[in-house]
């Protein structure tokens, strides 16, 4: 008896360690989510615009087969009027329309088409492949204007730095009469960036203003 207890027991990690690692979520996609934008709340809006059109459709397909007067208007009159555009329309009502219909499209379309990222960048630093950090935008430049202010020797105020997905730009204001070295404020903002080890790696660029400012 004691045996087979024994054994039982041997046996209890072997079964569940695949199990526990299959628990284990997959990095990937939990990183793909924190990185973009959800499309369900457009595809939703889509579906129910789709949704009342047909339905309304149906609807007034129902009462006229059934010899009842149109709900809104006659499918057969609605189909002779947009035939007949732009006539007995106003112009400038026909523009309008025209414009909200084509804004209402392009939304939906740059949403079907762009790949809707966020102001995030995964930051490799850690080096381990069951964590991740994901830093918003805003942060990562708030550490490289840091950076970007000790190299520069200028004040908080005097350096704004602007992160998207492939740039980083710095711009620099210097003191009237202190010059700043620009190679200096580019190298201390590439080490940063190197220490974060973002994913995708920006591009660095750094600008200093010709206009400086009075120091205190």
């Amino acid at each position: 008896m004691s045996h087979k207890l024994a054994g039982e027991d041997q046996a209890g990690p072997t079964v569940s360690g695949p199990a526990s690692a299959r628990r284990q979520p997959d990095m990937r996609r939990v990183l793909y989510r924190e990185t973009h934008s959800s499309r369900a709340a457009v595809a939703v809006v889509a579906a129910v615009l789709v949704m009342g059109l047909a339905g309304y459709g149906l609807l007034e397909a129902a009462v006229h087969a059934i010899g009842q007067p149109a709900w809104l208007i006659e499918p057969q009159l609605a189909a002779e009027r947009i035939v007949a555009l732009p006539a007995g329309v106003p112009p400038l009502l026909l523009g309008a329309a025209g414009a909200v219909i084509a804004m209402i499209g392009l939304f939906f379309l740059l949403n079907a088409v762009l790949p809707g990222k966020r102001a995030r960048h995964v930051l490799k630093g850690s080096g381990s492949s069951t964590a991740a950090i994901v830093a918003d935008d805003e942060v990562i430049a708030s550490a490289l204007a840091r950076s970007a202010r000790i190299a520069a020797n200028v004040t908080p105020e005097q350096v704004m730095v602007v992160v998207s997905q492939r740039q980083v730009l710095v711009n620099v204001r210097p003191t009237s009469g202190v010059p700043v070295a620009e190679n200096a404020v580019l190298a201390a903002v590439q080490d940063e960036l190197r220490e974060m080890s973002p994913d995708p790696v920006p591009e660095v660029r750094v600008n200093i203003s010709t206009a400086g400012v009075i120091g205190a």
